[in-house]
């Protein structure tokens, strides 16, 4: 019941939020060259496995979505807010965006070359990311890729630490205990890319993304 709430609560928190959210973030890579470096790397990986589509989970706006696909990729958008996925629908009309939720994705089994959680597992209650990390897998293909974003915790040994978000209750996470539950999910980590706040940051949270592979 928790965990329903929390998706519930935070669906409509992104419904009421979306046309501002949309505008705030929808040229955020531009200032961002990390980002769209390891973007770029996590493209060149599923791109080479040629093991099928890629899905950006918790796309948001779509504006993500659409970069994976100037990149090459077979990409299509999944959020559980229904007015993030009409913007990401007039905004991007060429590309599939659809309503869902992580944790139980209308995907088949080994389906996808590529899967992008990029910052959308902030909002998950801690006990349920274990669960949503074995959906990840599940609809992976051997030798596929998981690219995830989160905000990493001020004191390593704290595997969570809730923080104040504008729009609705989220986690940090600590990187090496994250690691682990990819671990426990099937999912080896092969590079971690570690980003510290910069001055002109709104939260002053280390910025973490996490590639992995599963076997």
């Amino acid at each position: 019941m928790v965990e329903h709430d929390a998706l519930s609560a935070t669906r409509a928190a992104y419904d009421t939020a979306a046309a501002t959210y949309a505008e705030l973030f929808r040229d955020s890579l531009r200032d961002r060259p990390l980002d769209r470096a390891i973007l770029g790397a996590f493209a060149e990986v599923v791109a080479a496995g040629e093991a099928g589509e890629v899905a950006d989970l918790g796309c948001g706006p779509g504006h993500v979505t659409a970069y994976l696909a100037d990149l090459g990729l077979a990409a299509f958008g999944v959020d559980a807010s229904p007015a993030m996925i009409e913007l990401a629908r007039q905004a991007h009309p060429d590309l599939r965006f659809e309503v869902g939720s992580m944790a139980a994705l209308d995907i088949a089994d080994g389906e996808l070359g590529g899967v992008l959680s990029r910052w959308s597992i902030i909002h998950t209650p801690p006990r349920e990311l274990p669960a949503i990390l074995r959906e990840f897998h599940r609809v992976l293909a051997p030798g596929g890729h998981l690219l995830i974003g989160f905000s990493a915790t001020e004191d390593p040994s704290l595997p969570t630490q809730v923080f104040d978000h504008a729009v609705a209750p989220a986690y940090r996470w600590s990187p090496d205990h994250l690691a682990g539950l990819l671990r426990k999910a099937g999912l080896t980590e092969v590079a971690r890319m570690v980003c510290e706040p910069q001055p002109t940051d709104r939260r002053q949270f280390q910025e973490v993304q996490l590639l992995a592979r599963r076997a």
